[in-house]
């Protein structure tokens, strides 16, 4: 239930943040939101047990994710199930702390912008360069950051006996 709730939350502000913060390249405000990347990386020690529903769960969200806001059909989806196995290979041998959460949303951000942007070279949908993405990435860390200490911080009071609900 508490990753049902974080998801939700997480694409509803992705929406509404895109509808009032400038997202054009040109135009980008240091507060780019990639809420609903945060929460994919967020929501998996409650999936630790159950990968198969997680990576399941990961492709669904990127799917909806597509469907609203990207309107291209699996093209998160794909890119969030690359990301979901690195995220359960980066807690499946680390042990995720407060300080170290910052570093892994660091490095999901910037794994993430490279795959989209390699995508979008691949397919030659827009000409993307080096400091376009570099641009890109610099503009998307300080929001999402934020966020995501928020919700780790928030999902670290839940007490353990809610945690082991969501998880069946």
């Amino acid at each position: 239930m508490i990753t049902i709730i974080i998801m939700i939350v997480s694409l509803l502000l992705d929406g509404l943040l895109t509808n009032y913060l400038p997202f054009l390249p040109n135009q980008l405000s240091l507060f780019t939101p990639s809420f609903t990347l945060i929460s994919i990386f967020l929501i998996y020690p409650f999936y630790r047990k159950e990968k198969k529903k997680y990576f399941y769960t990961v492709f669904i969200l990127g799917f909806i994710y597509d469907l609203f806001y990207t309107n291209l059909l699996f093209y998160n989806a794909f890119i969030y199930l690359l990301l979901g196995l690195f995220i359960s290979i980066v807690y499946k041998n680390l042990e995720i702390s407060f300080f170290k959460n910052i570093i892994f949303l660091f490095c999901l951000i910037v794994l993430y912008e490279c795959f989209y942007a390699s995508l979008i070279c691949l397919f030659h949908l827009v000409p993307i360069t080096f400091e376009k993405l570099y641009y890109k990435i610099s503009h998307t860390l300080i929001l999402n950051i934020i966020y995501g200490e928020i919700v780790y911080f928030i999902i670290k009071l839940i007490p353990s006996k809610f945690k082991k609900i969501s998880i069946n």
